[in-house]
């Protein structure tokens, strides 16, 4: 990687005036700083944040990191930072982890380009976290149990809440449950597939393979893994989403095959994201406090940063939200063979 003395070198000017010509210096002449610019491009030089840190001490900013920007579980809760950053006259920077390691959110956290960060983005691994975190730089945690000084999680009880969302759907008399699951690295989808599970064994019946798909947490995953699912020639009375997006995907693979939600099969997703009232169905769902979890994940990362002490781990609680997407059956040989369209 290129660094300032290479810069310079190249621009044949000294090291002082590479610098100010890199920070817009106006003491540095317009050709000069032609010169230096043009140079810092051909060796495709970047400014080291971590040392800009130590000549100041705070940026007055703060980043939050997510896995994808475009879902919409992700919008309240940038909503819910932002106001707290607001609040405490500080800037938000949101930032996608696309790339994992080479990715500009791994950069913002080694080079210390913001004071802070909150972090709901998996596939970050822990080694980098746990590095990045210090008395300068603390970091809130929300998608993963992670020990470490200056590190706090914000976790949600996933597993109770896929204890909740099974148990209602065996409450109602189904006893065939597909399970659409998450990314495989994603502790909130191991967190709500061992609360189906518990449901599951704690009622008695088993998990058959052949309805455990992955859908990736996205709308198509859904949608896809829901298809796949109709291929094998029969169908569960249920099927548990691992998130709302998927089972929205999922209602539109069962609309297109002629299959009615809940007539013919049940659903219940996880997040009660807005457009999970809206679908048709209405979506029975697990409710996350998004706007409280994001709030308490801004306020604890300030209250670090004026060297207050705080807990390491914060756990809330979710709730059930009983729509129109899951009908009661009688039959305990509740399978249903099919054929899609």
């Amino acid at each position: 990687m290129a660094t300032i003395k290479d810069v310079a070198k190249l621009a044949g000017v000294a090291l002082s005036t590479a610098s100010y010509a890199l920070n817009g210096d106006s003491k540095v002449s317009a050709k000069t700083k032609s010169k230096v610019l043009e140079a810092a491009r051909e060796l495709n030089y970047r400014k080291n944040g971590f040392a800009m840190d130590l000549k100041r001490s705070r940026t007055n900013t703060i980043a939050l990191i997510l896995t994808d920007l475009s879902g919409p579980y992700y919008s309240e809760l940038i909503r819910s930072v932002q106001d707290v950053a607001l609040a405490n006259g500080y800037d938000l920077i949101a930032c996608s982890s696309m790339g994992e390691r080479d990715s500009t959110a791994v950069r913002f956290l080694r080079e210390k380009r913001v004071d802070g960060a909150i972090i709901l983005a998996h596939n970050i691994h822990d080694d980098i976290l746990v590095e990045s975190a210090g008395s300068r730089f603390p970091i809130i945690v929300m998608d993963r149990h992670l020990s470490g000084d200056h590190l706090v999680n914000v976790l949600v009880d996933g597993e109770q809440g896929g204890y909740l969302a099974t148990r209602h759907l065996i409450q109602e008399g189904h006893r065939t449950i597909a399970y659409i699951s998450g990314p495989s690295n994603s502790y909130d989808n191991a967190l709500r597939y061992q609360g189906y599970l518990r449901a599951m064994q704690e009622a008695g019946l088993e998990e058959r393979s052949k309805w455990k798909l992955s859908g990736s947490f996205v709308r198509e995953g859904g949608y896809s893994a829901t298809k796949m699912m109709m291929l094998q020639g029969e169908l569960p009375s249920a099927v548990f989403y691992g998130n709302d997006e998927m089972a929205i995907g999922g209602l539109k693979a069962f609309e297109e095959s002629g299959i009615s939600v809940p007539n013919d099969i049940s659903v219940v997703g996880f997040d009660d994201i807005q457009l999970s009232e809206y679908v048709h169905p209405p979506l029975t769902t697990i409710r996350q406090p998004k706007h409280e979890a994001g709030s308490l994940a801004g306020h604890l990362l300030f209250q670090m940063l004026n060297g207050e002490a705080v807990n390491p781990s914060y756990t809330l609680t979710i709730d059930m939200v009983v729509r129109r997407s899951v009908r009661s059956v009688q039959s305990s040989n509740d399978t249903q063979p099919i054929q899609p369209a």
